[in-house]
């Protein structure tokens, strides 16, 4: 169940909010005048959920150069890092 605050909570019960934002993965939903506003969440919620966006990003662009024949065998991605990380050592 989302858990709904007024914006007044904000200044008024901010550790609070903080509190079960750092103790949950789940957002708090401040509203002003009746409508939805702003989300307030942790920092490693936040950070998660970037990551998450980022990985499905990365596995969309993936997919998107297969589909477009852009491959290649897993020896020579394996040779390439191999021989990147040597580079930079």
């Amino acid at each position: 169940m989302p858990n709904i605050r007024p914006s007044s909570d904000l200044r008024n019960k901010y550790n609070e909010i903080s509190e079960f934002c750092n103790l949950n993965t789940e957002p708090v939903f401040i509203t002003k005048n009746g409508k939805g506003d702003l989300v307030v969440m942790s920092n490693d919620t936040y950070e998660m959920l970037i990551g998450k966006m980022e990985l499905y990003r990365l596995l969309d662009t993936g997919i998107t150069s297969r589909d477009d024949g852009k491959i290649m065998p897993a020896k020579e991605v394996f040779a390439t890092i191999r021989k990147t990380i040597k580079s930079d050592v």
